[in-house]
C-alpha cells in the first residue's frame, strides 16, 4: 500500500499523519507531500523520519491512494493527474465536493455507494460531517422537513494562521491577522467569504451537502455560521422539523444506537456536548435533545466534533479503511 499524503505540513495534513498511526492503517509506503516552499522539510510518522516530497514527484511515484488537504485550487490541478495514473484520490477540499460526477462521502452513511471506478472521492465539510453523522438515523426514522443549524466553530477550521491571530490577541501582541476583527473575545458571523445572496461559501455547504450524501434533496437547510474563539471543535444548535410524530425516548435511543454518535443529554447532572471534551476524539456527540414546544413534530439538538479529525482526518481515513475492506484499491501485500 503506497499511500500519499498530499498537504502533510498544514494543520490537518499534521492529524492526518496522527491518526493513520492510531489506526495503524496498512502503509508499506508512505509519500508526504506539499507545496514547492516546504520541499526537503522533514516530518515524522511512527518515530521514522520522511522527507517531504513535490507534487510531480508524487504523481511520478503512482501511489495507491492519495489524501488530499491542500486546498481547492491544489485539488482541482493535481487531483486529476493522480487520477490518471491509477491513484484514488481523497479531497478534503471543497473542490469536488457539489461535482454531480463526484461522490461526497460520509462512510457511515453512504461508503456503501463507492466503486473502483470513482478515482476522486469528495470528503465533505467539516460541519457538514457532524450534522449529517446525528441527522441521518433521524431522517430515515422521521423523514426531516427543514432543518435550521447555528454554527459555533473553532479557529482551527480557518487554519493555522488563524490559531496564531487569537494566541497573539490572548497575549496582546500585535501581529498579521487572518480575520478582518479580533477573535479573541469575540464572535464573527462570517465563516469564508460572503456571496451574492448574503450567505457565505460555508452555510452555503450545510444548505447543500447534506442533501447529497443522503441522496434527498427533500428536505431544506438554513444556516447561520459563526466563528468563536475555540481552538478546536465545532458546536452546532440544530432545530429539525419531521413529517412524523416522535418521542424523545425513540430518538435518543436511535441516536445511541448510531455507530460513531455518543449522546451526552442529562441536565440534571449538567451532561452536554462541549469542543473541551471532543478534542482528539472521532466520535460525534450530541445532547441537549429536546421538544420544540413552539412547533408540532420538530426537535431541538445541540452536537459537537472535533473538525480536525472526524470532521477532517479521520473521515478521509476512514473512506481509505472501506476502500480496502471491499478491495476496491490494491491490497497490502
Amino acid at each position: 500500500m503506497k499511500l500519499a499524503v498530499v498537504g502533510a505540513t498544514g494543520m490537518v495534513g499534521e492529524v492526518m499523519l496522527k491518526v493513520l498511526a492510531e489506526r495503524n492503517f496498512p502503509v508499506s509506503e508512505l509519500l508526504v507531500v506539499a507545496s514547492e516552499k516546504s520541499k526537503g522539510k522533514i516530518l515524522h510518522y511512527k518515530d521514522r523520519p520522511y522527507t517531504v516530497i513535490g507534487l510531480q514527484e508524487a504523481v511520478a511515484a503512482k501511489p495507491d491512494i492519495a489524501i488530499f488537504s491542500a486546498g481547492g485550487d491544489t485539488s482541482l490541478e493535481w487531483a486529476p493527474r493522480f487520477a490518471e495514473v491509477g491513484t484514488t484520490v481523497i479531497d478534503n477540499s471543497s473542490a469536488w465536493r457539489m461535482n454531480p460526477k463526484i461522490k461526497l462521502v460520509v462512510p457511515e452513511i453512504n461508503a456503501h455507494l463507492l466503486t473502483q471506478d470513482d478515482k476522486i472521492i469528495a470528503n465533505p465539510n467539516c460541519s457538514t460531517i457532524q450534522l449529517v453523522m446525528v441527522l441521518a438515523p433521524l431522517h430515515k426514522a422521521y423523514k426531516m422537513k427543514r432543518v435550521v443549524v447555528s454554527t459555533y466553530q473553532s479557529v482551527s477550521g480557518t487554519g493555522i494562521k488563524a490559531v496564531k491571530q487569537m494566541e497573539n490577541e490572548m497575549a496582546g501582541t500585535q501581529a498579521e491577522m487572518a480575520y478582518p476583527y479580533p477573535i479573541h473575545r469575540n464572535a464573527l458571523p462570517h465563516c469564508d467569504v460572503f456571496l451574492d445572496n448574503g450567505y457565505t461559501k460555508e452555510e452555503m455547504k450545510l444548505a447543500m451537502e447534506p442533501q447529497k450524501i443522503l441522496g434527498d434533496s427533500s428536505f431544506a437547510i438554513t444556516a447561520t455560521a459563526v466563528r468563536i474563539p475555540t481552538a478546536g471543535g465545532h458546536s452546532e444548535s440544530v432545530n429539525v422539523s419531521f413529517g412524523k410524530e416522535y418521542t424523545l425516548d425513540a430518538i435518543r435511543k436511535l441516536l445511541r444506537d448510531t455507530p460513531g454518535v455518543v449522546v451526552q443529554d442529562n441536565p440534571d447532572t449538567n451532561t452536554y456536548p462541549m469542543p473541551l471534551y471532543a478534542h482528539d476524539k472521532d466520535d460525534v456527540f450530541v445532547g441537549r435533545i429536546r421538544r420544540d414546544e413552539s412547533q408540532p413534530n420538530t426537535l431541538n439538538m445541540w452536537i459537537v466534533a472535533d473538525n480536525l479529525r472526524k470532521g477532517a482526518a479521520t473521515n478521509a481515513i476512514q473512506i481509505a479503511e472501506y476502500l480496502l475492506s471491499k478491495k476496491l484499491v490494491p491490497q497490502p501485500v
